[in-house]
């Protein structure tokens, strides 16, 4: 893999104190060992590191949607530090274990499948190589979204939400890495939406805007917008 760009910046990224992660869940000993490798990545186990942020993504989806902000700031000191990419490469590394057990953590627990969902697309959505996203990701991702579009997901609430949410925050950056698995997708979405019968009118009301707001380019009219979340929060 090409090393990451050190002039890079993810646009919801700021220069900011480490307080502000959300660490508190962590022992004292771990809130340390967290906050030095943002500020100091060479001094610390890199490898523990990606180890507990991923076992933490796994179980709390608040902290997953948080992780790739944080694996953002490591990997970014760790380039200006050194021209080092360890973080980076145990992280993927140990996403690439989780990803062959994918099937096996979904039959365990729908909540840890769906945490470790968001927590690979928020990396896909933070870690850049030259402001793309990793090619390496590309794949997996879609794969994850392609599971969460089968008839059996599509039953379930908790996975249909975390689809469509992942493909608000990365389905145009997805559509760009690759077109044709992306159509792929949405003609699985729009049979599900169409044929799949049992789907509670929650999930309809899901699978509908998110049709609509990819054909609209990846945007909803003011129109659409009101209707949908006015529904949504009824």
């Amino acid at each position: 893999m090409s090393q990451i760009d050190e002039t890079e910046a993810h646009p919801t990224v700021m220069e900011n104190s480490t307080d502000e992660y959300r660490f508190q869940s962590f022992d004292p000993d771990t809130q340390m060992l967290l906050k030095t490798a943002l500020k100091d990545p060479s001094s610390v186990d890199l490898e523990k590191v990606s180890n507990i942020i991923v076992d933490q993504s796994l179980k709390d989806q608040v902290f997953s949607k948080e992780a790739g902000r944080i694996c953002y700031t490591i990997v970014q000191a760790e380039a200006k530090q050194s021209d080092g990419n360890v973080f980076r490469r145990n992280l993927l590394n140990r996403l690439q274990r989780e990803f062959k057990d994918r099937e096996d953590t979904r039959a365990r627990s729908i909540h840890e499948w769906v945490c470790y969902v968001t927590f690979i697309c928020n990396i896909f959505d933070y870690l850049k190589v030259n402001n793309m996203p990793m090619v390496a990701l590309v794949h997996p991702v879609y794969d994850c979204m392609m599971r969460l579009a089968q008839p059996d997901a599509l039953k379930n609430e908790e996975e249909v939400d975390c689809l469509v949410l992942q493909l608000h925050r990365i389905g145009e950056q997805l559509e760009k890495a690759n077109s044709q698995r992306m159509d792929q997708l949405f003609f699985l979405l729009r049979d599900g939406f169409l044929l799949q019968e049992g789907l509670t009118s929650m999930t309809r009301l899901l699978l509908l805007e998110i049709l609509e707001f990819r054909a609209g380019g990846w945007m909803l009219s003011s129109t659409a917008n009101k209707y949908y979340y006015s529904e949504i929060s009824d």
